[in-house]
């Protein structure tokens, strides 16, 4: 790993790196996060008596949406074409977990995308839940696997 950071300039400023020389490859990147919740909040959930809605569908759409937005929000995150947005939310006895896969076909990665998904869905589904627990817990954002590039495939371990 180089010792130079790529987003920081000698004199120390931040800046956009300049990926137009780079090919356009295919790239994905998948990432996970939990919203801790209440057994009661878990309860509404899967008998879809949360007072708002339906908060799955709700934090499903906000995260596509993020993933499409992420260069909006992230300051210097390159705008990149998404091509396609998976994001599975899934009720466990102690929350939600919630995977997202995001894919494109462009000169950079796509990890922001993926982490921007996972994040505002989380932000979103403790929205649709506030109500019923108000001590709900977003927790353990963080990508899980990348492809493409020039630094190629990555994994996590426990993933």
């Amino acid at each position: 790993m180089s010792e130079r950071l790529t987003h920081v300039r000698d004199d120390g400023s931040a800046h956009m790196v300049d990926i137009s020389e780079k090919p356009v490859t295919a790239r994905v990147a998948a990432a996970e996060g939990r919203v801790l919740l209440s057994h009661k909040a878990v309860a509404a959930l899967r008998s879809g008596d949360v007072p708002k809605g339906d908060a799955l569908a709700v934090a499903r759409i906000a995260g596509i949406q993020a993933a499409k937005r992420t260069p909006e929000l992230v300051p210097l995150a390159h705008p990149v074409a998404v091509h396609a947005v998976e994001v599975d939310l899934t009720v466990t006895d102690e929350g939600v977990g919630i995977r997202a896969q995001v894919r494109t076909a462009d000169r950079t990665g796509i990890e922001m995308e993926a982490l921007t998904c996972v994040s505002v869905a989380a932000l979103a589904l403790v929205d649709m839940i506030k109500a019923v627990d108000k001590h709900a817990r977003i927790t353990d954002i963080r990508v899980t696997a990348k492809s493409g590039g020039r630094s190629g495939d990555w994994v996590e371990a426990d993933a």
